[in-house]
């Protein structure tokens, strides 16, 4: 069931009364929603989530609960820290978790992830397809979010990506620069391995713009879709072969060089011994 609910109350009352009152759902229920961030409330302009059913409010207050029992039902895959700086940290984000929630929740998400378990706050900095996986940074405090927003605005910070593709790709550094939805998009592509007997190749991307589905879009483009994606290739049921495997920056905090990779036991299957026989 996917539905919405909206009401503006005209009584004092708890969050979980009068969502319990205007739904029809039971208090379990709603509690489970609105721990899982699919409750909104709105008050002198401001929305934001709402979590703690037991929440008084008052009249004027206007509430939203987004229910879809399919989206809390699911349990997030784990992420892991990779790298604390305090200010910010650098995560390993699994297939299938995303960057952020939306308006339906927040649990399966890395930023409620990271919040829950470090107790300080959480800013997005940059985006990653739910279905790809690999290394995020999430800021911790609003001006640290800012500067390192503009590190990957201002194309100042270097991405390595690595994607099984389908197909024989020979490359070397091969440029791919076809516009993304009228942008202009820079990847650059090199071969790393070739397997004949899954008629696949092992690819590190290099991208100097980060438009939506960048990657996946340039090398569909020339006619090597990545393994599994079923958006731009035939998809074969297997997660996303596609992995943010290392970032570096200048950290305009501390002005220094910062250069930080996924360790081998994360990189994509057949990755880690391919760089060992290099």
């Amino acid at each position: 069931m996917r539905q919405t609910f909206e009401l503006t109350l005209s009584e004092t009352q708890t969050a979980a009364d009068a969502l319990a009152a205007h739904t029809g759902l039971s208090k379990g229920r709603i509690k489970d929603a609105m721990t899982k961030g699919a409750c909104w409330w709105t008050w002198k302009g401001k929305t934001l989530r709402l979590r703690r059913a037991t929440k008084t409010l008052y009249p004027g207050i206007r509430l939203a609960l987004y229910y879809d029992d399919t989206v809390l039902a699911r349990t997030p895959p784990e992420a892991s820290c990779v790298q604390d700086g305090k200010r910010y940290s650098l995560w390993y984000k699994p297939h299938g978790l995303l960057a952020q929630g939306s308006q339906w929740g927040d649990h399966c998400s890395l930023l409620r992830w990271v919040e829950q378990r470090t107790g300080r706050e959480v800013f997005l900095v940059h985006r990653l397809d739910a279905d790809a996986a690999g290394l995020m940074l999430v800021a911790h405090d609003g001006k640290a979010a800012g500067a390192l927003s503009q590190l990957f605005q201002g194309r100042d910070i270097r991405k390595v990506y690595q994607a099984w593709v389908c197909g024989n790709l020979q490359a070397s550094d091969r440029v791919l620069d076809e516009p993304i939805d009228g942008k202009a998009a820079i990847s650059r592509a090199t071969t790393l391995a070739y397997d004949p007997q899954q008629d696949s190749t092992l690819v590190e991307v290099v991208i100097e713009t980060g438009r939506k589905h960048q990657i996946r879009r340039h090398l569909a483009g020339i006619g090597h879709a990545i393994v599994g994606d079923r958006l731009y290739g035939d998809g074969k049921g297997e997660p996303l072969q596609l992995l943010a495997l290392a970032l570096s920056f200048q950290c305009p905090l501390s002005r220094k060089a910062i250069e930080v990779s996924l360790p081998e036991a994360l990189w994509l299957e057949g990755a880690a011994d391919q760089a060992s026989n290099s």
